[in-house]
């Protein structure tokens, strides 16, 4: 069970140190949960982010492991700001729970990569784009929903943006040719697409009309995510819209999708080409 309220990557990496601490001292969960009065579920639970970070807690761990002096006071340090609200917290009203997941990941990432088998990913979408879109999708939605969604979406972008992360995206030509909106909203779209394609740290790749099948043909949209922590791993998540988000964790299956999506990219036209948005 992944945690729904969105930790930060400040919290993950305090819980993975947490983790790493107790296998370090080989302390069990068991008696790492004696230590706390506790079940062994809510050890498991805070050393995956899934729950706050009490202090009290954190300092009975930190005793039980024999923490070392300098590096419990970095972890006790921390607590405050691994117990912040992430900055998306004031738009929880118009989110999937795992999109706070996604979300507090992406917002850390020093590299995004998506994929997107039917239309443009959402980091390049423009505000006119994402909203036709939102209307298409969730007619039943209220529309004041739909433009909350749309504004989180612009502030993600802008905040990817000033961090200078990268950014590399893959989409087929089709997607170009998706009508979303009216043939203004389509321009404009297709006109950033191209603008976005030349700026630092974006790379757009176009899989043409008429290009033969590549290892992510028909696989649902993937996003890769690279955080500068060596205490997170990378993740991947894989939307089955409508269905189900899974957010993967595990460096092997996460390996399997970095090989897809390599595998993509090599056989997409390489970066530069111009883009047929036309």
């Amino acid at each position: 069970m992944r945690p729904r309220s969105g930790p930060t990557v400040e919290h993950r990496v305090l819980a993975a140190r947490l983790r790493l601490l107790r296998e370090r001292a080989g302390v069990s969960l068991n008696a790492a949960a004696q230590a706390l009065d506790a079940h062994p579920a809510t050890v498991r639970r805070i050393e995956r982010a899934e729950t706050g970070l009490d202090a009290r807690q954190v300092r009975l761990l930190l005793d039980t492991y024999g923490a070392p002096a300098a590096e419990a006071e970095q972890i006790i340090a921390g607590l405050g700001a691994a117990s912040l609200p992430g900055w998306w917290h004031q738009w929880r009203d118009a989110m999937e729970p795992w999109q706070q997941d996604v979300i507090g990941m992406e917002s850390s990432a020093s590299l995004v990569r998506t994929w997107h088998p039917a239309l443009v990913p959402e980091l390049l979408r423009t505000p006119a784009y994402a909203e036709a879109l939102e209307h298409a999708l969730q007619p039943m939605d209220d529309s004041v929903r739909r433009r909350r969604r749309v504004e989180l979406l612009q502030e993600r972008q802008r905040r990817l943006s000033y961090r200078g992360a990268a950014l590399w995206a893959l989409l087929p030509a089709a997607a170009l040719h998706t009508r979303v909106g009216d043939e203004r909203v389509m321009e404009e779209q297709r006109e950033a697409l191209a603008e976005a394609a030349h700026r630092p740290h974006v790379t757009v790749q176009v899989v043409p009309l008429d290009h033969p099948p590549h290892p992510l043909t028909g696989v649902p949209p993937l996003h890769l995510l690279r955080v500068s922590a060596p205490e997170i791993g990378d993740q991947a998540v894989l939307e089955t819209p409508g269905v189900r988000v899974d957010i993967v964790d595990d460096p092997d299956a996460v390996m399997n999708h970095r090989i897809r999506i390599d595998a993509a990219c090599a056989a997409a036209p390489r970066p530069g080409t111009p883009l047929p948005v036309g």
